[in-house]
């Protein structure tokens, strides 16, 4: 079965750090970039990071920019959302995709996990 699952979410003060996991089964993710999103209730799903598959070259949104690392390790078949210094407007569904823009019906992707940020 070709899917996409996230793991890693959860509970964290402000400040505090979560590693976000997209584990790949069925296919091989060496030949996609591979973004993650994420979705606050009632706002638009909005992209947060994105890595090629080529060259590894990164891409993320202002928002998250020098608090978020992504990164992959093919040899797992899976890719990293490392977040740091979360703050209480990072909270969100976080989801991965094999795409790093939303385009609908467009990409594989997973059923995602819930980020909270909250003392």
């Amino acid at each position: 079965q070709v899917q996409l699952v996230e793991s890693g979410g959860g509970l964290v003060q402000p400040g505090g750090s979560l590693r976000l996991s997209c584990a790949a089964s069925g296919f091989t993710l060496d030949y996609y970039a591979i973004g993650w999103f994420r979705q606050a209730p009632g706002k638009e799903r909005e992209g947060v990071s994105c890595i090629s598959s080529s060259d590894g070259s990164t891409y993320y949104a202002d928002s998250v920019k020098g608090r978020f690392t992504i990164s992959r390790d093919n040899a797992k078949n899976t890719v990293y959302l490392q977040m740091n210094s979360l703050k209480p407007e990072d909270t969100a569904v976080y989801y991965c995709a094999t795409v790093c823009t939303v385009v609908a019906g467009k990409g594989i992707w997973g059923q995602g996990t819930q980020v909270t940020v909250s003392s």
